[in-house]
């Protein structure tokens, strides 16, 4: 497996959305309406982005209200990491737009499921 995948599988690391022109709860909010979201892990050698597709079912944003940053998010999607299929699973604080994710490798879930 790649080591960046597998680094970031390990364990919770600090996250923050990527917005952009300005970083605010409403423009969150309306990358979270697209279904596509920035994730940034910070602590790796110049940050690692990704753009992360989202599975509307396994999220919950219910804590959004209005444009005021209050409680957090649950963010759940996937994406390809140096050709590797991965979900990327994060706790955003309204407040920060920041908090912690980490990454699970699907083929590696896949397999553990079948060998059940």
């Amino acid at each position: 497996m790649n080591e960046l995948v597998q680094r970031l599988s390990q364990g919770n690391h600090p996250v923050e959305v990527e917005l952009r022109p300005q970083k605010t709860v409403s423009a969150f909010k309306a990358c979270l309406e697209r279904g596509n979201v920035h994730v940034r892990f910070t602590q790796t050698q110049g940050g690692t982005e990704l753009g992360v597709r989202l599975d509307h079912h396994a999220c919950d944003w219910s804590q959004i209200n209005g444009d005021r940053p209050v409680g957090s998010v649950h963010l759940v999607g996937e994406l390809t990491l140096n050709y590797v299929r991965v979900r990327c699973i994060a706790d955003i604080d309204l407040e920060t737009l920041a908090g912690t994710g980490h990454l699970e490798p699907i083929a590696e879930v896949a397999q553990a499921t079948a060998a059940s």
